[in-house]
């Protein structure tokens, strides 16, 4: 019986947004007991932020288990222990609370070390992680999201900021907040935690320095009191430089050895759906990545620019039911950066698609693109996947932004089934043989 779906359609909507975080938390509060409190006596490390928390959590688990821990994992992606991970299904990262506490019981029975955990701010307003003994915090970035659900930024970002107040009632001892000092809002968050450690590209207790950036990743430095570390981050942009310092705070924090937290992020080639490259052997590059804010495709496209050879072609759309202010922006970002612009579905739901494509095509427009010469809107994404693809010559670069690692996309008739990587291969392969 699911509680919550009942009230929810017995009273307003207005006022089951307001009561509903009492729900999922006596939700909690229940399943945790019923279920022995699963997480009782755990360490675990929760990773927030807009952008970077599932490659973050990914190398963490990396170095944590390269250093010879046995170390679960959580995250938008996948979860599972060790190098046993299993895909994550549902469209969302912090799963309800009944199949939260059936995959910590499950860690529990196989006596990890760490926990590291993905948590949205959804799953901390909501206190659907009641329960969940936080040892560290790490915040990646917060920047314009979610606001559909949360009404204000500040609300948005208190919310994750909430993860630093978790952190600070664990009784384990540790207490670390880790968080980025190149986001306006750091202050905030060093000051809601007993132990903050900032790092950044521009300030903090970690610093990168001699940053070289390549197509394939970024090697950079990183100089402490003791030590110098050397880091070769194998995923590549800007933003990973940030996401891989976040781990070097975490292994520093845990008192991982040098050499430990330097392999740990090394050998971390690829997290599906994020910066993947698609080689079939054509002569144009493709990457899948889920980026799906304002600030990561201003970032992505900051990076990508500089070193595309010949056209930048970009191929997305914008979640219906989700936040619409952000469509616009999307649009004209994209128009801005790049050569083409390919507008298309993703997860439309039960709102129009062509109102949503429209609206991102009113900000693209804004930027300069105009319609079937630049810019075109398909809205099959199948068919705007092979579009794209049979836009870009010799030396382009397409990019496919908003899937990433996603199984499903869901239309007015429920959840299909999706995979943007196999389906990308697919449509390179039928281009290359027309060739």
């Amino acid at each position: 019986m699911n509680v919550r779906k009942i009230v929810k359609s017995i009273i307003p909507s207005s006022l089951f947004k307001r009561i509903e975080p009492f729900g999922h938390l006596i939700e909690a509060v229940f399943f945790n007991l019923i279920n022995g409190f699963p997480a009782r006596g755990m360490k675990v490390i929760g990773v927030t932020g807009t952008n970077g928390k599932t490659t973050t959590t990914f190398m963490i688990h990396r170095m944590l288990t390269e250093a010879g821990y046995k170390t679960g994992i959580m995250t938008t992606v996948a979860y599972g222990v060790g190098d046993d991970i299993k895909p994550q299904v549902q469209h969302m990262t912090n799963v309800p609370v009944p199949e939260l506490m059936k995959r910590l019981k499950f860690m529990r029975s196989q006596g990890i070390d760490w926990l590291v955990f993905e948590v949205t701010s959804q799953g901390l307003a909501q206190n659907r992680v009641w329960g969940v003994p936080f040892s560290v915090a790490v915040l990646t970035n917060i920047t314009h999201e979610h606001l559909d659900y949360h009404g204000t930024f500040e609300k948005y970002r208190d919310a994750k900021k909430k993860l630093f107040t978790l952190t600070n009632r664990n009784s384990n001892g540790l207490r670390v907040g880790i968080v980025n000092a190149d986001d306006p809002s750091a202050e905030l968050f060093a000051a809601a935690v007993q132990t903050p450690v900032t790092y950044g590209l521009k300030a903090g207790d970690l610093r990168a320095t001699k940053v070289h950036l390549t197509p394939a990743g970024s090697r950079y430095v990183v100089k402490t009191e003791h030590h110098e570390y050397h880091i070769d981050c194998h995923i590549p942009g800007s933003f990973n430089v940030a996401n891989s310092l976040a781990v070097v705070g975490v292994g520093r924090a845990l008192g991982l050895h040098k050499e430990q937290i330097e392999k740990g992020i090394a050998v971390t080639k690829n997290v599906e759906g994020r910066m993947t490259r698609i080689d079939e052997g054509q002569d144009f590059d493709v990457i899948v990545d889920f980026a799906h804010t304002p600030d990561s495709f201003e970032k992505l496209f900051k990076d990508l620019r500089p070193v595309v050879k010949g056209k930048l072609i970009a191929m997305f759309g914008s979640a219906g039911r989700r936040d619409e202010a952000k469509r616009a922006v999307q649009g004209r970002l994209a128009g801005e950066y790049c050569d083409e612009v390919v507008i298309t579905e993703e997860d439309d739901r039960d709102v129009d698609g062509m109102e949503i494509m429209n609206q991102i095509a009113e900000g693209a427009e804004a930027a300069g693109k105009v319609h079937d010469k630049d810019l075109f809107l398909v809205h099959d994404r199948t068919e705007a996947i092979k579009f794209a693809l049979e836009r870009a010559k010799s030396g382009d670069t397409v990019i496919l932004l908003g899937k990433g690692h996603e199984k499903t996309i869901e239309r007015a008739d429920g959840e299909h089934a999706w995979d943007e990587i196999s389906t990308t291969r697919s449509e390179i392969r039928k281009l290359t043989k027309l060739h």
